[in-house]
C-alpha cells in the first residue's frame, strides 16, 4: 500500500507541476465555460424563469464532461512521442499511474468549479453548502470514470490518435445535449426524453441541481450517485486493465 500510494503521489506530481507552471492554460480551459455561465445564462434568466441554482450545476456537468473526457490527449501525446514506453518500462505501479493522472484531472477540475461557484455568487446563485459539498464530490466520481476511459482511449488510438479525436467528438455533444445541462430534456418529443433517460449523465444533472437548491433527500441524488458510481467502476476496471496492457 506505501509502494502504492508513493507511486500515485509521483504521477499526480509529475502530471500537475506544469499545469502549475502554465497557470494561463487553465484560464484559457475556463473561458466557454464562463461564457456560458455570463451570458448564455443570464440570456436564459431573462427569457425563462429558470434560476442560477438550476443552471450552474449544468455548467459543473459540462465541465466534467469536456475536461476529463478530453484528459487522454496528454496520454496520447506521450505515446505518439515515445516518453509513455519509457514510463511503462519503469517500477512504477500500473494502477498507480492511472489513479495518479485521474487525480490531477480532479484537482482541476475542482479549482474550476469552485471558481464559477464564487463568480455565480454576485449574479443571484444561492450557495447551500452541505449540497454544493456533496455535488462537487458526485463530479469527482465521475470525472474519475470518464478520465479513465479517455485514457483508455488514447492507448488503443495510438499511435495515430484518429480514433480518439472521432469518439470524444461525436461522444460528447450528444452526451451534453441528452442530459438536460442547457435546456431541460422534459420538454423534448417523447422520442427524445426516452433517449435521454439512456444517458447516465442525465442523471447526474438532476442530482446536481437537487443538491445546488439544497434538496439533499431528493431521490435523484440517489440515482445520480449510483450512476457516477457506475461509471467510475467500469472507468477504473477498464483503465486498469489497459494501463498494465501497455501500447
Amino acid at each position: 500500500m506505501t509502494t502504492f500510494l508513493r507511486d500515485t503521489a509521483t504521477v499526480f506530481t509529475r502530471e500537475f507541476t506544469p499545469s502549475l507552471r502554465q497557470p494561463t492554460n487553465l484560464v484559457f480551459e475556463m473561458l466557454q465555460p464562463l461564457l456560458f455561465l455570463f451570458l448564455f445564462g443570464s440570456l436564459l434568466k431573462g427569457a425563462t424563469n429558470t434560476s442560477w441554482q438550476w443552471f450552474v450545476p449544468g455548467i459543473l456537468v459540462m465541465m466534467c464532461l469536456t475536461g476529463p473526457m478530453g484528459s487522454g490527449y496528454n496520454l496520447l501525446t506521450e505515446a505518439i512521442g515515445g516518453s509513455l514506453e519509457r514510463l511503462m518500462v519503469s517500477p512504477l505501479n500500473r494502477t498507480a499511474m492511472l489513479v495518479g493522472r485521474t487525480l490531477k484531472e480532479m484537482a482541476v477540475l475542482f479549482l474550476q468549479a469552485v471558481l464559477i461557484i464564487l463568480l455565480a455568487l454576485p449574479l443571484g446563485f444561492e450557495l447551500h453548502l452541505a449540497g454544493v459539498i456533496l455535488g462537487l464530490a458526485l463530479l469527482i466520481v465521475l470525472g474519475v470514470g470518464l478520465g479513465s476511459l479517455s485514457f483508455v482511449l488514447a492507448l488503443k488510438s495510438a499511435p495515430d490518435g484518429t480514433m480518439f479525436y472521432l469518439v470524444t467528438q461525436w461522444a460528447l455533444f450528444p452526451l451534453l445535449l441528452l442530459s438536460g445541462v442547457l435546456l431541460p430534456v422534459d420538454s423534448g418529443p417523447t422520442w427524445l426524453r426516452i433517449v435521454g433517460y439512456v444517458n447516465p449523465v442525465k442523471y447526474l444533472v438532476d442530482a446536481q441541481r437537487s443538491l445546488f437548491s439544497g434538496h439533499l433527500g431528493d431521490i435523484s441524488v440517489l440515482y445520480g450517485a449510483a450512476a457516477a458510481g457506475l461509471v467510475a467502476l467500469i472507468g477504473l476496471y477498464a483503465g486498469t486493465r489497459a494501463m498494465r496492457k501497455g501500447i
